[in-house]
């Protein structure tokens, strides 16, 4: 006898959404796979603005991962340009390296700061006892790196003062106390060689996904009676329509400029702006794609709370407000939640991979059999 196909209905086709739709579809299970935008990739989708450059849409996006395994499943859809992101932050004038490694140092301190030695920097709260962002840079770099380049920046992204951010946030580009400048130090460090669009019209190419677009998740009838299983990638909260309020997420308004007589915009791929203007960074693509144009284009970032959710906020009222929803999501047979906005964390694409992964081949396995 031949086995009863089940189609799965997967809600959102970024990374998260795409990924799970693969690999069902791999083992043999109907999916149909829906976006409310016009267009796949979620976030990462990129496209080729009036001028004739790539950008990335919604800002940039860069991949790195140290997972072999996570890599390896990406090569499958794409082949790579090696690319090392180079970054830094204005500071009175002067462009110093971001992360802050021993050449920010020395650019702050002077002839205090010993290059090759660290005790000449006072700090008076342990690492391990940090409950705040500002406290846990300030335990590894001082009061005055956190000064001038964290403290201003922390509050025009985030709105609230570094006192009230979870200490992990900082992880995400410690610091280092060398003089390597890479902005990123992971194993596998590239992007995509003819762009993330062409990555995911090549991991969604599979007879058993059905793509629909500009179809909202609201749109579809009785979803829970029409598929077999649901796989949501949006905000966790709007699927129980905001039953204990809606989430806290920060957005960015995105201003994408092309100088069409301008082969360079700034010395370097991304400067930071933790003191200075309304936007926080300002990001040239060509660096990024290695793309040859004669003019260039480049996004300045406005951080918001008016826009698409994107950055699930790190303070513990938010995450205790995620608990809330967390418990009726655990007792769901029907629904699997997967992704930055459905888990509420902050992921990297590569980690949008990895959480994909294992749910996928999961479900897949129990669906099949």
């Amino acid at each position: 006898m031949r086995r009863k196909t089940r189609r799965v209905l997967v809600v959102g086709a970024g990374f998260a959404g795409s990924v799970v739709a693969r690999q069902l579809a791999d083992h043999g299970i109907s999916v149909s796979l829906i976006d409310s935008r016009s267009h796949i990739g979620g976030n990462a989708h990129d496209c080729t603005d009036p001028g004739g450059v790539l950008i990335h849409k919604y800002g940039p996006h860069i991949f790195h991962t140290n997972s072999d395994r996570i890599f390896a499943y990406l090569s499958q859809f794409t082949k790579w340009r090696p690319y090392l992101h180079h970054s830094r932050s204005y500071l009175d004038g002067r462009l110093v390296p971001f992360p802050v490694n021993i050449e920010t140092l020395t650019a702050l301190y002077g002839d205090i700061f010993d290059a090759h030695s660290v005790t000449n920097v006072k700090v008076g709260i342990s690492r391990r006892s940090a409950q705040s962002s500002e406290d846990a840079i300030v335990s590894q770099l001082g009061r005055l790196p956190y000064d001038s380049l964290f403290a201003g920046y922390i509050e025009k992204f985030w709105a609230i003062p570094g006192t009230h951010l979870d200490p992990t946030i900082v992880h995400r580009v410690a610091p280092r106390l060398n003089y390597d400048w890479r902005y990123f130090t992971d194993k596998h460090q590239a992007m995509p060689l003819r762009g993330y669009d062409f990555l995911f019209r090549n991991l969604l190419d599979h007879k058993r996904i059905e793509l629909s677009l500009n179809t909202p998740f609201s749109d579809i009838s009785q979803p829970r009676r029409t598929f077999s299983h649901i796989v949501y990638t949006g905000s966790i909260s709007e699927f129980y329509e905001n039953r204990f309020g809606s989430l806290p997420y920060r957005s960015v308004r995105l201003e994408h400029i092309h100088f069409p007589q301008l082969h360079r915009y700034q010395s370097v791929p991304t400067i930071n702006y933790p003191n200075d203007h309304q936007y926080t960074r300002v990001t040239e693509f060509k660096y990024l794609t290695g793309q040859y144009h004669s003019g260039t284009s480049i996004v300045r970032e406005y951080p918001t709370d008016n826009g698409p959710p994107s950055y699930p906020l790190p303070t513990k009222d938010a995450q205790a407000q995620y608990q809330r929803y967390r418990s009726p999501a655990a007792q769901e047979e029907q629904v699997t939640f997967v992704g930055r906005l459905a888990e509420y964390r902050y992921y990297n694409m590569d980690q949008v991979v990895g959480s994909a992964l294992k749910p996928g081949a999961a479900l897949a396995t129990r669906l099949a059999t």
